[in-house]
């Protein structure tokens, strides 16, 4: 058996310090990719939009609720708009407050019986589809439950 030498104990010293200091960095790093909760896929959690008794059939209404957002680290509430539309065998659809063209507000006019654009002239009917302008695809909608005449909004579902 040799006798250890200076040089083979700082060599086991140094490759000892690299183990700790590559542990102590590599364990965390590692928790934050694989098991750190806010990168896991949440369930769909859902929010009391309006009451069902106060929408009108076949009349679109924004309405405005509130909801929990993550961004990063952070979670805060924020409120946010959908127009609901009751039709007349008791389904409720909401749809996002964005024209899918470029993003802008669109609004509900009685007199056409269809969401217009201002900004395009986008028009969709009141199924959401597409009835005019330079809009490519149909109105993106929300997940929408209904739980005691309640109307519950979850997350948005893209049209494709």
């Amino acid at each position: 058996m040799e006798t250890p030498t200076r040089r083979s104990f700082y060599s086991a010293l140094t490759f000892s310090l690299g183990t700790v200091l590559g542990a102590a960095l590599g364990v965390p790093a590692a928790i934050y990719l694989f098991a750190d909760p806010r990168t896991k896929k949440k369930k769909e959690t859902l929010v009391k939009a309006t009451d069902l008794t106060l929408l009108q059939i076949d009349k679109p209404q924004m309405v405005t609720f509130e909801r929990t957002s993550i961004d990063g680290w952070r979670t805060f509430q924020e409120k946010a708009i959908a127009w609901v539309v009751r039709r007349r065998d008791e389904r409720v659809v909401a749809y996002s407050p964005q024209c899918t063209h470029l993003g802008c507000a669109y609004h509900w006019e009685d007199e056409t019986n269809q969401f217009v654009c201002p900004c395009h002239a986008s028009r969709f009917s009141i199924d959401g589809k597409v009835m005019g302008g330079p809009a490519a695809r149909p109105l993106d909608r929300y997940f929408v439950f209904l739980e005691n005449n309640k109307v519950m909004i979850g997350s948005q579902i893209r049209k494709t």
